[in-house]
Formats: C-alpha cells, structure tokens, sequence
C-alpha cells in the first residue's frame, strides 16, 4: 500500500462521531477541572506553604497560633429547650397558663402553633452552681459540677426554624444540602495529627440519624478526603473494614501494592491529583484495620472509668460514644462529632415531651458529659481540646397543645430567636456566660450570637481565620462562614 493510500485510509477512519466524541470529552474535562477547583491555588493562605497531594491529610500550619488542637462537638439533634436547662426565667414562671400577648405573634413564625398559645413557665427547678454562680437546671445534677469550666452563649440564633435545615446551618453554614461541615473545613485547613486514624470521625447515638442525614459531616464540594468517617459503638467499627474471609493481611499489603503502582502509571499520564488522593484513602484504609479496631475498644478501660461515664461496652450509647471520643482526642483525631437524637419536646406524645421524653434524653447524656470534661481535664487534654454543645435552635416560652387542654403531655415549639449553647476547654474562658435574652427566654436582647459568628469563633480557636480559609469551587472563593461572621471575643481566654 502506498503512502497516499496509507494517509487516505487514517482520514477514513476519524469519522464526525469519533471527532464529536473526543472533542466533548477534551471540554467536559476542562470544565470539570474548572469546577472542582483543580486549577486554584492552595485554600489555606499560609505563606510557603502547599498542599501535598500525594498525603491530602498532610498537617498545615495555622493562619494564627491555637488554642485547640482539636474539637469535640456534641449535638444534640431535635433542639433541647434552653428553658428547662440554662435560661432560668422566674418572670415566666409567673405568667404560667396566662395567655400570649398578640404582641408575641405578630409577624413570628412558627412549625406548629396556631392562634393564640398559653404561656408556659419552665417545667424544672434551677439553682446556681459554681464560683461562676450559673444557673443549671436540676435535670443536669452531674453538669452542675463542671459548670465552671464552660462558657455560655446566651443569646444564640439562627435564621432557620425546621429542623434539617437548621441543621444544615449550624453544621455546614448554609441551610441547603451541598456545602462542606465544619469538620471537613477543619481538617482540609489543618490537617491531621495522626496517620491512622481518620481525621474527622462520627458518632451517633439515640437510634436515629440527624434529620439532614449524612450532608452535615459531608464534604461538599471539598474533595471527599475530608469527610467525616461514621464508626460504630459496637461490631465492626467502620463498616467493610475487616478483610473478607481467607484474605491474609500480606496478600491484601500486595494487592494494594498492585492497585497502587497502576494508580502511579495512571497519574503519570494523566496528572489528576484525585488520582493521588484516592491511594492516600487506600493507604489510610489499609492503617486503619489495625488502629481503628484498638482506638475503638472501650472494654481495655478502666472500672472507675467506666462507672465514671455510666458506659456499657456493646451498647449503642451517647455515653460509650463520650468515652470514645476522649480515646479519639487522645490518639490525635482533629475532628469529633457526635450527635444524639430525640430532643424534639413538641410534647404530642410521650417521647416528645417535656415531661417524659426530654427527661430520659437528659438522663442519657448529662453524666457523660460531665465525665468528658473531668476526663479530659484529669489526662491534660482539655486545654487544647474545644468541647461544644449545642441543638440547632430553641424553645418558644408558649405551650404548644396540638391535641387540646387535657393533653397529659408538655411541649414546646421550634424558636430560632434564642437558644443556648456552651464551649469548655482550649482557649474558652471558663465560667464566663455571654448574652442575655429578655425576661420570658423569647429573643436575644444582648450578646446576640448567631451561627456564623459561632463558627468563625470556632475556627479562631483553631488558629484559622473564617475569611482566608477558602476553597475555590464555581467561579468564586467559598468559605464556611460565606460572606458573615464575627468571633465572639468576649469568650475567649
């Protein structure tokens, strides 16, 4: 065959659809480097400081010098009634029963009250505890003591009153699906400190998932390494961890291996850093059999520890899930979460109710509490570890009564005008209690906090500055507090 022949026969060959094909394929590629941001510089805006892509995890310096080294946060999902807790309000007490002013309603809204409620005065006796002299409701009797090592926000709110959205907010500092948790910012601007051990783990309790699932430990459009890693109380601790039956742990080190060294020859020709990422994730797995099953061990702890804590090994418990997270925190995980269902006190039936319900999930949870503070404080990790409690909104002071007066059940409804949360340990000024709401526990009147303030003061104690830690995704620079946020110095050491 002659050399035109040669020539005229590849020209055949590059048909219009074999063109189109190749062509759409060079431009999806572009756009979807564009948009995962696989063009833009390192996010967290440290001088000389880049990224490595072949350990995502890698630990970055801070924007400025911690005081924590690491963060807790307890959840609790359904939103607790600040009113039966920490925002002691005698005036509303006395106007138990009475009516609502119509000034009250006018221009609220509200999840389920309609017309006009009754007010409803707090369901529990308060007392002051502490040199700090704050006041804890009787629920909390093993919080009471610890109290002095925490710091109230008083006066917290949230433009969100369902509760997956509100969840969104307090989480990922946006009520729409898609935005990355506060965890994954976290470790994507610092790093981790261990290499065996995820960096950003969950853990839940109270049988039921958060209402806005798993996006509030997603990594949104960060890349996925830095999404939280849910484990388990009991079983395997991280599912699909174990190796299958009658696969020796050499032979899965030589099939990683081979699974590596084609990743190595796929990212030579290719230069995607997703590449690099994913035999990071493959060699973090492989660490992970090991350290996770020992980290995870409650049972190895001790008679006092346990009683302590009120834990049960095997349970599905907040409490085990406390313990654990004290074992994470020791052993270098940056990011803990835990959440605990069942704080919905609507009061339509038993489990809702602030009468019955709200009282076991007190129960549940204020002892492990109290235990985590001592615990970490006993162990010296509490100066640079950042406890956080919260729900995602509050309580209104009104009754909400769906099914009448002679409802044998207490409830309230949803308020994102007021809500209390509280910080303990690295970098927190311990006993100090900051805002005010108005005499009935309804809005805020000073020290208003509202959910980007909260994390930008997060983020501060972490050493990270919530306007310089950017991710670029979509044409513009996205951060977790967005275009918000003020940290609440008033709190801090």
């Amino acid at each position: 065959m002659t050399t035109s022949e040669e020539r005229a026969r590849q020209l055949q060959t590059i048909t219009r659809r074999h063109f189109l094909e190749a062509g759409t394929t060079g431009i999806g590629a572009a756009a979807l480097a564009s948009l995962l941001g696989c063009d833009s510089p390192p996010a967290v805006e440290v001088a000389g400081t880049a990224r490595n892509l072949l350990d995502p995890l890698a630990t970055l310096p801070p924007h400025y010098p911690p005081k924590a080294k690491r963060v807790i946060y307890l959840h609790m999902a359904g939103a607790p009634s600040q009113l039966e807790l920490f925002d002691y309000k005698p005036v509303l007490a006395r106007l138990d029963g009475q009516l609502c002013p119509e000034s009250l309603m006018a221009g609220k809204r509200f999840a389920f009250i309609r017309g006009i409620p009754k007010m409803l005065g707090p369901q529990v006796a308060f007392r002051q505890h502490g040199q700090s002299r704050a006041w804890v409701s009787d629920h909390l009797p093993h919080f009471a003591k610890v109290v002095d090592e925490v710091a109230f926000l008083k006066a917290m709110h949230t433009d969100q009153f369902n509760h997956a959205p509100a969840q969104l907010m307090v989480h990922t500092g946006s009520p729409r699906i898609g935005r990355p948790s506060m965890g994954s910012w976290v470790t994507y601007g610092l790093g981790t400190e261990n290499q065996n051990l995820p960096a950003f783990v969950v853990l839940l309790s109270g049988g039921v998932a958060p209402d806005a699932g798993a996006s509030v430990y997603g990594s949104g459009f960060l890349p996925t390494v830095y999404q939280g890693v849910q484990c388990r109380s009991s079983g395997d601790p991280v599912l699909y961890l174990s190796d299958p039956q009658g696969m020796p742990r050499e032979l899965r080190r030589k099939s990683l291996d081979a699974i590596n060294e084609i990743n190595q020859r796929e990212h030579a020709e290719r230069q995607d850093p997703q590449i690099l990422t994913r035999m990071a994730q493959y060699e973090m797995a492989f660490r992970m059999q090991l350290s996770v099953p020992e980290a995870m061990d409650i049972e190895q702890e001790s008679a006092e520890t346990h009683a302590m804590y009120g834990t049960t090994p095997g349970a599905t418990s907040f409490a085990n899930n406390c313990l654990l997270a004290q074992r994470l925190a020791e052993r270098g995980v940056r990011f803990v979460q835990l959440f605990h269902w069942g704080w919905d006190s609507h009061g339509a039936s038993a489990s809702e109710a602030l009468n019955r319900g709200f009282l076991d999930r007190c129960r549940e949870t204020d002892q492990a509490i109290a235990a985590l503070i001592v615990d970490l404080k006993r162990r010296g990790l509490l100066d640079e570890t950042l406890v956080v409690w919260g729900g995602e909104f509050g309580r209104t002071p009104m009754l909400e009564n769906r099914s009448g007066d002679d409802n044998p059940f207490v409830g309230r409804d949803h308020n994102n005008s007021a809500f209390t949360m509280w910080l303990a340990g690295g970098g927190v000024r311990a006993g100090a209690t900051h805002g005010e709401t108005d005499e009935i526990g309804y809005e805020g009147v000073s020290g208003k906090v509202d959910v980007n303030d909260l994390h930008a003061t997060i983020l501060r104690l972490m050493g990270l500055d919530h306007e310089r830690l950017t991710y670029l995704f979509q044409g513009r620079k996205f951060r977790l507090t967005d275009v918000a946020g003020n940290v609440v110095r008033e709190i801090l050491a």
